[in-house]
């Protein structure tokens, strides 16, 4: 089986997901020592790492990430709701093994504010895609994609919400058939 590191910035609802759905996971990490989302997985005995990049160096962050992921004995990294851009250098080490959730129908919107954007443009679907991490932010291969209605009078936490149900459904989906490659 193959194992999992999952990266997070703060709740972790994404990796919540991923852990009940049986996925292998050999780490969950954290930029947020205090993120309640490594609190939830210590109290379910996973391991975890947490370290704040502040005062240390995006590089020499970065680094100490890499060695608790290969320490874990992690073979491929899941991004769930992870909030920092990862370097070049990082995503290259890892290449074709970093897979991420982008709450947009990629290509459409990527980056952040993905919902009010689809709002404002006049979208009657936005949705969620699970994709490969490449260099360029949000630009690697769709693995899989659900879309969700928008519906009238939706403001962007309406609609972000109901995106957050489909995506609890599609992640672990489609991180299982990619495990399974």
């Amino acid at each position: 089986m193959t194992r999992v590191g999952i990266l997070i910035s703060g709740r972790g609802s994404n990796m919540m997901a991923l852990v009940d759905s049986g996925i292998d996971v050999a780490l969950v990490a954290s930029d947020k020592p205090d993120a309640a989302g490594i609190a939830w997985a210590r109290d379910r005995g996973l391991p975890t790492f947490a370290l704040s990049p502040k005062g240390v160096g995006k590089a020499a962050y970065e680094t100490q990430i890499d060695h608790a992921l290969r320490n874990a004995g992690v073979e491929v990294v899941a991004l769930a709701g992870y909030m920092r851009l990862l370097s070049d250098d990082f995503v290259g080490r890892w290449r074709g093994r970093i897979v991420n959730i982008h709450p947009s129908l990629l290509p459409k919107y990527k980056g952040l504010d993905t919902h009010a954007r689809a709002i404002a443009a006049g979208d009657t679907h936005a949705g969620a895609s699970v994709h490969l991490v490449t260099e360029e932010l949000d630009g690697g291969a769709v693995l899989g994609r659900t879309e969700v209605a928008i519906e009238p009078g939706d403001t962007a936490d309406t609609l972000a919400a109901r995106v957050l149900v489909a995506e609890h459904a599609l992640y672990p989906s489609v991180l299982k058939e990619f495990l399974a490659r």
